[in-house]
């Protein structure tokens, strides 16, 4: 909303210095979104004036039409002679009074005007548009042409309101009211704690049997209908220069007088108005529900098929008009200069249902001035003033007679009470404001206030966004000023703070970071095709998912049974973008039911759910795991001058697997596996004892080819996905720090030949089984196969470090260690200590 200042102060007698950014400030400490103030004629300096074309010379032999004017400025140029300037608009003729810029002024953005030569002329000056003069289009596109009854030599500048300054406020949905001068001078006088002038205090005629006869068929929808009507109205009068001027300030193009007028009527008092032509309506004007398949063409020209739930302006042709949202063209008021023009209209005033304005506005996507008030909320009590307004205006300024017959259809209603402790707002705020404060507070908004410990407010009109305490207390507050409330922290109850899956999942996250990944957010949505791509089979779990009513994309219907799917879309964006050596995770929950989910109840909005309720809606639920996922490609390690690099490998991943376990305190157990999406030989199933079994935790990899080609994604693509919650059960007792010894380690090796059958991971379990308690870590750093081993055959190699806490290890206890980890090896796994 475009507020000019200069017309807020018709209804506030703001103090003489006060200037836009003043207001401003004012109005935001109110709270309203005062978004600029725009200083219109910055840096305009006159003489700027009335003329009156004297004689117009068309030059030939240029590619555009130009024009050689004389141009009576009375004495503004100091001799009182005609003044020669050169124009090239075609909208003007001799005897048409016109706006001069003489030689020594300086038009908006330094444009300074001197005498110069042009098409071989010398032009003194310009004839000025009104978007040079930062006036805004007046929809002629030329230059402007004024009423006779200026004098030659008249200052334009003051003439045309052209130095002023307009606040631009940014009204949000609850402030309907601020849509309208009306709405912002009665906050800007609360604002001053200054009186009002409210323009909608008129002495309105009362309603009689004689106007003109209109029928409401829903009351519910409109439930107030004003009509007047005007005749007699002059066809060749025109809008004057305030009103225009007052048009164009607020963001509106004049268009004629009818028009002009119920559009001013509108900015000021909030209430949009449609004027008809009286002699292009057949009968009696009616409100109701369309019927489907009816048409209308609104005054944008476009034909409109009507849905049922439609609120339309009838006659007895069917509809003339979209209620709240746009008229007919059948009806519409003829423009000055027309063939037919206008000189008897109906005014209607009419107080629409906001949802029905909005869900119409929408239906027919047809955003207006009208429909943008009335779905936030006009005043319904001001419906016979506007009408009365825009009476009074058309037989001031086009010599019309108004008729004496009033017609208003109003369905009775009470005005909304509010019952409210006078405390409330000391509450909700912290601040004791004390009865009269509050009282006094809301009697300027508008309210009657009653009572004593408990107020009964009656909400005024104009405020339909105050339903409930709460409303009035921000009232409260926001008039008594934000800034005067204290800034607290808030106090923590003792005892509170992160759950241990909370502080398990931060981990987590910490430790990926730290190992070179960086966390990739997705959605947790998974279609169809992304399935058939991981290569699943049909009767995998993971192709069973919780299907969405409303899906956000018609190819992701589904919430995700696993992470990577969304992972792989990242890798796929980023290596397409130019980024190959990537290294990517993400922490989040999976969606797997099981088939025993209840149908989910509908919960209450009257009143609080109960417990049993909640529990209901719990177990609709599907089980929702939080797990962990990596996804590699590229190099892991870069080449450089400290030597050559290394590729990410499927090791990587399951390393990856590991850093996650070591956050939870859990040993993971690794073994060969087939799984979708992995290549079969070079897939690791990850396994942790959880309630004394071992139970299979993820899986890590190196993706199969055919995955990898559906996705997009580099060759030799690794991955991993993990559960946090199965490893935050296979954890046992608390979290313990790593002990550091202050001795010596001890360090031996040992190569053991085994069948290519046995797991390396079997081979180690068996070491450290035999070790005790002296084995500080274990490291497999060799694997060789060779026809001197023989065939099926494969030779493993271990670094074993000892530690005591409370010695240093001699040699002898170093290869006691050492010998009982390699018997238990041979015991368990048939092993061969290579060499012997």
């Amino acid at each position: 909303m475009r507020a000019p200042l200069s017309w807020l102060r018709e209804y506030v007698d703001l103090p003489a210095g006060e200037t836009g950014r003043d207001v401003q400030a004012k109005l935001i400490a109110a709270g309203l979104e005062v978004e600029r103030v725009e200083q219109l004629g910055t840096g305009l300096t006159g003489p700027l004036v009335v003329g009156q074309v004297l004689t117009i010379e068309e030059l030939e032999g240029f590619r555009k039409p130009i024009r050689f004017c004389t141009v009576d400025v009375g004495q503004a140029n100091g001799t009182g002679e005609p003044q020669e300037i050169v124009c090239g608009a075609r909208n003007f003729s001799v005897g048409d009074k016109v706006v001069v810029v003489l030689p020594g002024a300086v038009l908006p953005g330094d444009f300074a005007i001197a005498a110069r030569k042009t098409y071989g002329k010398t032009s003194h000056g310009m004839i000025c548009s009104g978007e040079e003069l930062g006036m805004g289009d007046d929809g002629t596109h030329g230059i402007i042409v004024l009423p006779q009854e200026y004098e030659p030599g008249t200052d334009a500048i003051e003439l045309l309101e052209l130095v002023d300054e307009v606040l631009d406020i940014a009204v949000t949905p609850d402030r309907g009211y601020c849509l309208s001068m009306r709405g912002i001078a009665r906050e800007l006088a609360t604002a001053y704690g200054l009186p009002l002038r409210d323009p909608a205090l008129l002495d309105v005629p009362a309603p009689n049997s004689y106007g003109y006869p209109v029928q409401v068929a829903d009351p519910a929808a409109c439930d107030r209908f004003t009509a007047r009507t005007v005749t007699g109205l002059d066809a060749e009068a025109r809008s004057p220069i305030w009103l225009q001027r007052r048009l164009q300030k607020a963001g509106m193009r004049p268009v004629s007088l009818t028009v002009d007028i119920t559009n001013y009527v509108m900015l000021e008092l909030g209430q949009p108005l449609h004027a008809y032509d009286r002699t292009r309506i057949q009968g009696a004007i009616g409100v109701r529900r369309a019927e489907p398949g009816e048409k209308l063409t609104t005054l944008d020209g476009t034909k409109r098929v009507l849905d049922a739930e439609d609120l339309v302006i009838t006659d007895d042709r069917g509809p003339i008009g979209l209620a709240g949202v746009m008229g007919g063209a059948e009806t519409e008021i003829a423009d000055h200069g027309a063939a037919t023009s206008s000189t008897e209209v109906v005014i209607e005033a009419a107080h629409f249902d906001p949802i029905v304005v909005a869900r119409a506005a929408r239906r027919h996507k047809l955003s207006s001035e009208a429909a943008k008030r009335f779905e936030r909320g006009v005043d319904p009590q001001a419906a016979s003033a506007a009408a009365q307004r825009t009476v009074d205006l058309l037989v001031l300024l086009a010599g019309g007679t108004a008729e004496a017959g009033v017609t208003e259809v109003v369905t009775p209603s009470g005005p909304h009470t509010i019952a409210m402790r006078a405390d409330h707002p000391d509450r909700v705020a912290g601040v004791r404001y004390g009865r009269e404060s509050v009282v006094r507070r809301l009697q300027q908004v508008g309210c009657d206030v009653y009572g004593q410990d408990e107020l009964i407010v009656t909400v005024p009109s104009w405020r339909p966004d105050l339903t409930d305490p709460n409303d009035l207390a921000e009232e409260v507050i926001r008039l008594e000023g934000y800034e005067n409330l204290p800034s607290t922290l808030p106090q923590p109850p003792a005892g509170r703070g992160l759950t241990e899956r909370q502080r398990l999942h931060r981990r987590v996250g910490r430790a990926l970071a730290g190992a070179g990944y960086v966390e990739a957010l997705n959605y947790p949505f998974v279609g169809d095709e992304a399935l058939d791509h991981l290569g699943l089979e049909a009767d995998d779990p993971r192709r069973t998912a919780v299907r969405l009513v409303n899906p956000l994309s018609d190819t992701e219907p589904a919430l995700r049974t696993t992470l990577l799917p969304g992972l792989f879309a990242a890798l796929r964006r980023n290596d397409g973008r130019g980024e190959h050596d990537l290294a990517l995770f993400e922490t989040g929950l999976v969606f797997r039911p099981t088939g025993d989910e209840a149908t989910p109840v509908r919960l209450p909005v009257d009143r609080r759910p109960t417990d049993e309720e909640i529990a209901a809606l719990d177990a609709a639920l599907p089980r929702q795991p939080r797990r962990a996922a990596v996804v590699l490609a590229g190099a892991r390690e870069q080449t450089g001058w400290w030597g050559q690099g290394r590729p990410a490998t499927w090791a990587d991943a399951v390393e990856a697997g590991r850093t996650v376990a070591r956050e939870a305190g859990v040993e993971l157990i690794v073994r060969q596996d087939q799984h979708a999406p992995y290549h079969p030989g070079r897939c690791a199933a990850l396994l942790a004892v959880v309630d004394g079994q071992e139970t299979l935790v993820g899986n890590a990899g190196e993706l199969h080819p055919r995955v990898t080609k559906a996705f997009g994604l580099p060759e030799r693509t690794c991955a991993m996905e993990i559960e946090l919650d199965l490893l935050e059960r296979a954890r046992t007792g608390a979290l313990q720090a790593p002990h550091v010894s202050a001795f010596p380690v001890a360090t031996q090796d040992v190569a053991l030949v085994v069948d290519a059958s046995v797991a390396a991971a079997d081979v180690e379990a068996a070491l450290k089984a035999g070790a005790g308690e002296l084995l500080e870590s274990l490291r497999l750093f060799d694997v060789f196969t060779g026809e001197q081993l023989g065939e099926g055959k494969k030779s493993l190699a271990y670094a074993l470090r000892f530690r005591a806490d409370d010695r240093t290890l001699t040699a002898e206890e170093a290869s006691a260690a050492r010998e009982a980890a390699v018997r238990s090896a041979v015991e368990r796994t048939g092993a061969v200590l290579r060499g012997a």
